[in-house]
């Protein structure tokens, strides 16, 4: 795969000595996912990996793919710590280029992937026929509301995204919405007051044919 400046980008981010993370999963995720009996996931955007670890520990096989191959490195360093490596596949590939197998997943999960609307819409379609019928989608942003609120968020055009607009993308026929809406939580802003923001939450199971 030729590098793109994102891929710089995210590289030179991830080289830093200081984590880029939390280190905690995300907690939609585990609200959504602890519940679920365990099969093949698939993390988009896995970063350190924490999302991809966390479903490791519950059983969950895990391909896990991001960008940045500094990133993977660095998250098969903490999987390794945790004793989940040999369920986790790590994935250098950019989702823009890269089509997963159509129908292998049981949980598709995107956590703040933000593109163009356009280039993001067609990425949302495909990870959508990556779940298996039966599985889940899962699809987590910022919200368009978070650029009033005073904490740093992409500001490009189009970049943030309502639930409203990612269920626009799935057939209520295909599809069963179990979860549509903006999600407020309250982290610390750049001058340390906590603020709310909000999270568009989408969260949908695929229909048997």
């Amino acid at each position: 795969m030729n590098r793109t400046p994102d891929e710089e980008q995210w590289d030179a981010r991830y080289g830093s000595s200081r984590p880029v993370w939390s280190g905690s999963p995300n907690p939609l995720l585990m609200e959504t996912a602890q519940e679920r009996i365990p099969g093949v996931a698939l993390d988009i955007g896995a970063g350190e990996g924490a999302d991809a670890i966390w479903l490791a520990e519950r059983g969950w096989t895990v391909h896990a793919v991001d960008l940045s191959s500094v990133a993977l490195a660095s998250a098969a360093s903490h999987a390794e710590a945790a004793g989940v490596e040999e369920r986790i596949k790590w994935m250098h590939r950019d989702v823009e280029a890269w089509s997963p197998q159509s129908g292998a997943y049981d949980l598709v999960s995107v956590h703040f992937l933000h593109l163009p609307s356009e280039r993001r819409e067609k990425v949302f379609r495909g990870l959508g026929e990556a779940v298996a019928p039966g599985g889940t989608l899962l699809i987590v942003g910022h919200h368009p509301s978070d650029l009033n609120a005073g904490v740093k968020r992409p500001s490009g055009e189009g970049l943030l995204f309502t639930p409203e607009s990612v269920a626009e993308l799935f057939d209520s026929s295909d599809w069963e919405t179990l979860a549509c809406e903006a999600r407020p939580r309250t982290p610390k802003s750049s001058d340390g007051r906590e603020t709310t923001v909000h999270d568009s939450l989408f969260y949908a199971r695929r229909r048997h044919r």
